[in-house]
């Protein structure tokens, strides 16, 4: 198989339906936005992080490209059909359950803090501010759109960055700075 088709050579791609539409159509921007989060998790991947916090990131990025799987399909016509694309109430609960994890070594937060610290956790910082803008994006597309849970993933996701990125920052002995 070929990486290039050239099928999007006059500004339009195909959803998982074959309907065709444009590269600067919201749902396909949203699409866009989850893949650059993605990326910037894998980024994160290769910043010096423990096997625990290397962990829950592949577990993420399995999810994004199931987030990004269920934005293309807006007809339902492949989720149901394809178990990779599942992402639902149990994935949110596992963030939850992270996040309270992560959040019991960490001294309680007072004042916002601003984003740095180590590399892993200025990148996490990072991957929490790109979650936000693929957040946005998604309720752009307008309510009933999507399904409630992937907003859900989405907004908790961002809560498990942040936390994420106090705790790399706290593991590596990098002081928080308060705003």
């Amino acid at each position: 198989m070929k990486i290039y088709t050239r099928t999007g050579d006059a500004g339009e791609t195909a959803l998982f339906d074959g309907r065709r539409v444009s590269k600067a159509d919201l749902r396909i921007d949203a699409c866009g936005a989850v893949d650059e989060l993605n990326a910037v998790v894998g980024f994160v991947r290769t910043a010096g992080i423990d096997a625990e916090i290397a962990g829950m990131l592949t577990s993420i990025q399995r999810d994004l490209f199931a987030l990004g799987g269920r934005l293309a399909d807006p007809e339902h016509r492949v989720a149901a059909r394809v178990a990779k694309t599942a992402l639902g109430g149990d994935d949110v609960a596992r963030l939850e359950k992270w996040i309270d994890q992560l959040d019991e070594e960490l001294p309680r937060l007072r004042r916002f803090i601003l984003p740095g610290g180590s590399p892993a956790g200025a990148a996490l910082h990072l991957a929490r501010t790109v979650c936000r803008r693929a957040e946005r994006r998604m309720v752009a597309l307008g309510p009933g759109l999507l399904e409630p849970e992937l907003l859900a993933y989405v907004n908790r996701l961002s809560d498990l960055l942040f936390v994420m990125a106090r705790a790399v920052n706290q593991r590596a002995g990098e002081s928080e700075i308060e705003w």
